[in-house]
């Protein structure tokens, strides 16, 4: 007897206090800290609620695995998202395209359909770098996007380096990297995200189709000064690294604003040795610029150094910067993406500013995106939302781009 359709909302129900951060509010699920565990245990089992077959990777991704009698395990249709989050971030970012995925499955269950090709829901790791400070570190392993050897080599605030929380949690740190066997499976890859801006509201419609993600970066600077005491410095003797990273920050907005489609962001920024009455001798901060045309990027960051070395030399500092990651602007599958807009013909198209594993994947395998409508028009922070209603009409339009992916020859099974 067919299980009646979950709804998205029932789903998250489940999981709505797994991560709360009582400091920042909203959620701090990183990977593989107790709220990730918790939120992977209940993808297991939902998975198995359904009767798929559940592993995980070499990289640590956990797949849920549906394949009809007879189907096809290569070119299998993937569908999935993560589970992690930003430090206090949102309670949809990730776990909406788990649920909805979920949701989908159901649906295409309900409708007493069977297919020729596998049908796969993936959970991958370490999209938002919140612990280990690499986005879409599990979706760079799987693709050889970044060595095991680097990535082995991360430390999280508390000084564990990504390989020993591997280890912790029962992943061999010796088979991580590229994947070819499980890249060789996916014939085409789906995710499905809470819109992290206005677009669609502005439009009036629930769900999108992804165009596109822009070029993002991330780059450490360091302001070096002089350490001394609070009290007994003069302001005429000082070298403060705090001041001139004030001024640093203020150069990046003011930088980013002088070209259109420019984003620039200074959203950490940790002082060394960090007293109350301590001159800094050190300040890291963190910059993360985007923008859709990689060249421009560059340019804007080249400005914002030379910016920042003024700054700095006129509170007698100096200014180092070291590139930590970059990702170029990404165009999804064009065949791919004309296929959806004929199944959803009333969705638009939307470009995204945030990053995403689709974007990591799009390099190797083809790979489209589905955007739900968030009312605040805010992410990555506790104001994060999405309406019931348009949730259940984002996992039905995934559920109908599944059932055009799996092909033509679905064909109304038992029911």
């Amino acid at each position: 007897m067919t299980r009646a359709p979950a709804t998205v909302s029932q789903l998250l129900d489940d999981v709505r206090d797994v991560g709360r951060d009582a400091r920042r509010g909203g959620y701090s699920r990183f990977t593989y800290s107790a709220a990730d565990l918790e939120l992977r245990e209940w993808f297991v089992g939902e998975a198995s609620r359904r009767s798929m077959d559940v592993e995980t990777d070499r990289n640590g991704a956990l797949w849920a695995w549906r394949s009809d009698p007879g189907a096809s395990l290569e070119r299998a249709v993937v569908t999935g998202s993560h589970l992690d989050s930003v430090p206090g971030g949102g309670e949809f970012d990730g776990p909406l395209g788990i649920a909805s995925a979920f949701v989908a499955v159901d649906l295409l269950e309900a409708a007493g359909l069977t297919f020729d090709r596998a049908l796969a829901v993936v959970a991958i790791p370490e999209e938002e770098g919140g612990r280990f400070g690499q986005a879409c570190l599990g979706s760079q392993l799987m693709t050889g996007a970044i060595s095991p050897d680097r990535a082995l080599g991360l430390r999280d605030a508390d000084g564990m380096t990504f390989g020993e929380a591997l280890t912790a949690v029962g992943i061999d740190p010796a088979h991580l990297g590229r994947d070819e066997e499980t890249l060789g499976r996916i014939g085409a890859f789906v995710e499905l995200h809470v819109e992290q801006g206005r677009g669609l509201i502005d439009l009036g419609q629930p769900v999108a189709i992804g165009s596109s993600i822009i070029g993002h970066g991330l780059w450490r600077l360091t302001v070096a000064g002089q350490g001394n005491h609070a009290g007994a410095t003069s302001m005429s003797d000082r070298r403060d690294p705090i001041v001139a990273a004030g001024a640093i920050v203020a150069a990046v907005r003011d930088v980013a604003r002088t070209v259109d489609g420019a984003r620039a962001t200074v959203g950490r920024i940790k002082a060394v040795p960090g007293g109350t009455n301590v001159i800094a001798s050190r300040v890291d901060m963190w910059l993360d610029l985007r923008h859709p045309v990689d060249g421009v990027a560059a340019e804007l960051v080249a400005t914002i150094v030379e910016r920042a070395q003024v700054a700095a030399a006129a509170e007698g500092c100096t200014v180092a910067i070291v590139e930590e990651s970059y990702g170029p602007s990404v165009d999804f599958d064009h065949r791919l993406r004309e296929r959806i807009a004929g199944v959803l013909p009333d969705a638009p198209t939307l470009s995204s500013g945030a990053g995403h594993d689709a974007g990591v994947l799009a390099e190797v395998v083809p790979t489209a995106m589905l955007f739900t409508r968030n009312p605040t028009g805010i992410s990555h922070s506790p104001e994060e939302q999405i309406e019931e209603s348009d949730a259940e009409l984002g996992a039905a339009a995934l559920a109908a781009v599944l059932q055009d992916l799996l092909g033509a020859n679905a064909k109304a099974g038992a029911a």
